[in-house]
């Protein structure tokens, strides 16, 4: 499979314009232009105050204590979500799969790769009821996807359930979507055209790049396409973003359009540089997610921090509702806010930054370093769950701070 892969046609590369929206280095630029700004009272919506930062750190090692006591913390992940309730659902679809590591690799990343895409937030009422339990929110979309996955949705090849390709995802429908997770009047689920759209778009995209996904185009076939692209059986985190946002460019809304490539997630804020922050939220979860089945296989990923931290609601409601951050218009927590907004543009932005910050604070509190407690690791233990639960102290149900309307392509 390798050999199909790098045999494939070439494509050209992606303009300079479109590659500086794609570095990781960039958002962390870009985020540090709106934080230095809101720093100095020169952005809109946002104030900061660095002195209680030391909160979020205590919150976020609290977290870490009681979860992780012997701080073996594992990465922030899809997978982690997969176990939801104790149940090891991964292992069950293992069973069904011959002994073969490579193999394994391509369906964990065909399994992590749809589950991510249609993780963006649930929304407060929606549940998914299974005979192991009900689960809600960013558990029980990942319980709904292992089971459609299991169910082999996602392939069109009745032989070979259990992969995600592109004539299956070319025609997964909000219908499907909606009887495989439950919806229903009274079970709403948010962003579902978006999240259905989001996986057709996926389909489309794999088949359109032989070179990345195979002539029998497949989201798995991306393993090869690493392995190919190693050295020494070494690989940059960033180059696995860098496939990721390359290879599923046209799966993502095309909010923005550089170069006549579109750029997903690219944000829009007058402190920044031509005025664009790319966050590319869900590829560098996904990136995360792709971390267990290729060190399973037995690549060794390095760099893991040339990522960033996520952007999203649990993230950066605990910088809200810790204090380090506040709004300038207090009534602003009143409204719902679209994804795309500058309000919420500053907000992810500011977050990017504090996430860097609050990492350097929790590792000197454990006594880490940097090296064997990557920023994967301190989200994992971390913030987001930090996040989660002191929403959960201060609002009825535990929502974020802030509500944003989704779509199911950003958060």
């Amino acid at each position: 499979m390798v050999d199909a892969v790098s045999a494939a046609p070439h494509f050209a590369g992606p303009s300079k314009a479109v590659r500086v929206l794609r570095g990781p280095a960039t958002i962390r630029l870009r985020a540090g232009e709106v934080f230095a700004a809101a720093c100095a009272g020169r952005t809109a919506h946002f104030s900061v105050d660095l002195g209680k930062l030391e909160i979020a750190a205590d919150r976020t090692v609290a977290a870490i204590r009681a979860d992780y006591p012997t701080l073996e913390i594992p990465y922030h992940s899809r997978w982690r979500h997969f176990d939801a309730g104790g149940v090891d659902r991964w292992a069950r679809l293992a069973a069904r799969l011959p002994d073969d590591k490579l193999e394994r690799a391509r369906v964990g990343v065909d399994l992590a790769v749809a589950s991510v895409l249609l993780d963006a937030g649930a929304g407060p009422e929606w549940r998914y009821r299974t005979p192991d339990g009900i689960y809600a929110r960013s558990e029980g979309l990942a319980v709904a996807s292992v089971d459609l996955f299991s169910a082999g949705v996602f392939s069109a090849d009745p032989k070979a359930p259990l992969r995600a390709d592109a004539a299956a995802l070319q025609r997964f429908d909000a219908a499907a979507l909606a009887r495989g997770f439950q919806v229903s009047a009274e079970n709403p689920l948010v962003g579902l055209e978006g999240r259905a759209g989001l996986l057709r778009n996926l389909g489309l995209a794999i088949a359109a790049r032989p070179d990345l996904f195979g002539p029998s185009p497949r989201v798995g076939n991306l393993v090869d396409r690493l392995l190919f692209d190693a050295k020494d059986g070494t690989l940059p985190a960033a180059r696995i973003l860098a496939l990721l946002l390359d290879g599923f460019a046209d799966a993502w809304p095309a909010r923005r359009v550089v170069d006549g490539v579109n750029v997903g997630d690219v944000g829009v804020h007058p402190a920044a540089t031509d005025g664009l922050v790319p966050f590319h939220k869900l590829s560098q979860w996904l990136s995360y997610s792709l971390l267990e089945p290729l060190e399973a296989l037995g690549l060794r990923i390095v760099d893991l921090d040339a990522l960033t931290g996520l952007p999203e609601y649990r993230n950066g409601g605990l910088f809200l509702d810790t204090g380090v951050l506040a709004l300038k218009d207090p009534s602003a927590a009143a409204r719902t806010h679209d994804a795309t907004s500058e309000l919420v543009v500053e907000w992810r932005a500011l977050t990017v930054v504090l996430l860097d910050r609050v990492a350097d604070l929790v590792r000197a509190k454990l006594g880490l370093a940097a090296a064997d407690f990557p920023l994967a690791k301190v989200l994992q233990g971390g913030t987001w769950t930090a996040g989660r639960r002191i929403a959960a102290e201060l609002r009825a149900g535990g929502p974020p701070p802030l509500a944003v309307a989704s779509d199911g392509t950003i958060f």
